[in-house]
């Protein structure tokens, strides 16, 4: 299976980075959902919670402030203005 590059930054530095099977996003329209193969999008995000399922199905979460989030060739890059851990480690189905 496909896997996504993923970046979660914040002012102070990366929260987390490592390959990813989905990215879910509070963008400023709606959830957004990415995996492999997304076209490009460029969406400002607004508060609400940021999902990483890993290729394993480990599920990280925080609850962000606002920031935006970029895909291109399989590489999610998401800027949060301020994130807080919400659970690590759960097992997605």
């Amino acid at each position: 299976m496909a896997q996504l590059e993923v970046d979660l930054v914040d002012t102070d530095g990366t929260i987390w980075s490592g390959e990813a099977r989905q990215v879910s996003a509070p963008a400023s329209d709606g959830e957004i959902g990415i995996l492999a193969g997304h076209t490009p999008v460029l969406s400002v995000l607004r508060h609400g919670e940021v999902r990483v399922i890993e290729a394993g199905g480990t599920v990280h979460r925080w609850t962000v402030e606002g920031g935006f989030l970029s895909v291109d060739a399989d590489q999610v890059t998401v800027v949060v203005d301020a994130a807080e851990a919400v659970a690590s480690g759960t097992s997605a189905r």
